[in-house]
């Protein structure tokens, strides 16, 4: 059994920096040695964009075709629509046509698991699969949630932000009941934060004591910078743009977060196996 863990990077408020997230994340793991896949689900093709593919609806091959095989029971060859992006990590992008398989599904049986049953042909190749979802709760969003491991929310420090907390938690807690039960929420990150402000200052202490005993909320905090926009617009993660700037810093230590909370899962799986 593959010990890949799948975590989908999900809130339906956009503009909460989940898609940077995504990219310095996954490439963040792959300079600690691991083998990642990020997968763009969402229409926009943010994800692609921000990793230099400046023109994904040119792209023939993409998560939508995949998805597409997978519904009509056909066969995904191996490495399909799979970009490798020259800071170690691998892609498989998104375009404007992923819009029309949202529609597709929702006349397709099974339909939450679409992107579940492809993944389970490719998780062996995969130390982490990172899912950067739509910002929107619908069919592609509840695909990603099924198929994960594990569920990040990355959310903004401000008022509007953390009342769409309870809603997503809401789906969130719909698809651990309903389709995948072993669903974790891995945590809450705070993104864009400005410490000059008392404002936000509260509505830090707010999450953090509202959250903290339920839900992990990560050390970590990633500052707002104008650094990290400018990635996008170049293809480059944070690391290859600015190196020694408080938002690398920040997305290392993340990292270093999210891979100790996997190591101690794989320690608890161990300690299972040998008792029974």
């Amino acid at each position: 059994m593959s010990d890949c863990k799948v975590i989908a990077l999900c809130n339906q408020k956009g503009g909460v920096g989940k898609t940077t997230t995504c990219v310095n994340l996954g490439i963040g793991l792959a300079q600690h040695g691991k083998r990642v896949l990020l997968i763009d689900l969402d229409a926009q093709a943010s994800m692609t964009l921000s990793l230099g593919y400046k023109t994904p609806d040119e792209l023939t091959e993409t998560v939508a075709e995949v998805m597409q095989m997978v519904i009509e029971d056909k066969p995904v060859p191996e490495g399909y629509g799979i970009l490798r992006h020259p800071e170690g990590v691998d892609l498989l992008p998104s375009n404007i046509v992923l819009a029309n398989i949202e529609v597709r599904l929702f006349n397709t049986l099974s339909r939450e698991t679409v992107l579940k049953n492809y993944l389970q042909n490719v998780k062996q190749n995969y130390d982490y699969i990172l899912i950067d979802c739509m910002p929107s709760l619908g069919m592609l969003t509840a695909n990603a949630l099924t198929a994960a491991n594990k569920v990040i929310i990355p959310a903004q420090p401000h008022y509007l932000s953390a009342k769409g907390l309870e809603m997503l938690l809401h789906s969130i807690s719909s698809i651990q009941k309903h389709v995948n039960p072993n669903l974790k929420i891995g945590g809450i990150l705070l993104t864009m934060v400005d410490r000059r402000t008392n404002f936000t200052k509260d509505i830090i202490e707010i999450l953090r004591k509202g959250y903290s005993s339920t839900i992990r909320v990560f050390n970590t905090e990633i500052p707002l910078s104008i650094k990290a926009i400018e990635t996008t617009a170049e293809g480059k993660s944070i690391y290859e743009h600015d190196r020694s700037g408080k938002v690398s810093t920040a997305y290392e230590n993340f990292t270093k977060e999210v891979m100790v909370d996997g190591n101690e899962q794989e320690r608890r799986k161990g300690r299972s196996e040998t008792v029974r």
